[in-house]
């Protein structure tokens, strides 16, 4: 009985602390490295070039995207493709949702969220953040929607683009961390 219990403690264990979240100090360090530097960049351009008041550049689902690209980095939805198809398709969505039914909110957003999740998964570029990219379309600031598609170009592609730029040469610095994972050779 109690083997059985022993067993039964260390199969669910397994499924709650699995390899991902056994991340060693060095991992820590990059991770932190790499979402400091991704961020950093994007606000400090969002405080360069464009008002205080507007934070337009710096799109809420980038921090939930670095915490994949950057301290999840082999998962699948971290991937390049999953990463910037997931942004695009979802602000798209988000955008044309917003465009349709400009003032229902109990309509448009879980209308371009939902959306967003099946045209993911459609074109295997799921990306949880994205989610939030397209309800961003919908209930963020006026001038977020005034962006109207421009917001798929600026922030969300250019934004992303920054994002990955600073993965690949962070995620790639040893060669204990490959990102893409499909560069790694095994």
């Amino acid at each position: 009985m109690i083997k059985k219990k022993i067993h039964r403690t260390y199969r669910v264990s397994k499924y709650v602390i699995y390899r991902e979240t056994l991340v060693d100090y060095k991992e820590h360090f990059w991770s932190f490295l790499g979402a400091f530097c991704g961020i950093g960049l994007i606000a400090f351009l969002q405080s360069q070039f464009l008002p205080k008041l507007e934070n337009t550049f710096l799109v809420g689902s980038f921090g939930a995207s670095s915490v994949l690209i950057y301290g999840a980095i082999e998962s699948p939805l971290a991937q390049p493709r999953n990463f910037i198809g997931g942004h695009i398709i979802s602000a798209i969505i988000g955008v044309t949702v917003y465009k349709l039914f400009p003032d229902i909110i109990w309509l448009t957003a879980p209308l371009a969220v939902s959306l967003s999740i099946v045209f993911m998964q459609i074109t295997k570029t799921l990306h949880p953040p994205g989610g939030a990219t397209a309800l961003i379309a919908v209930i963020g600031t006026e001038k977020i929607k005034s962006l109207g598609y421009l917001y798929v170009l600026s922030p969300v592609l250019s934004g992303t683009l920054i994002l990955l730029m600073v993965a690949l040469i962070f995620n790639n610095a040893t060669s204990n961390r490959s990102y893409p994972a499909s560069n790694r050779i095994k």
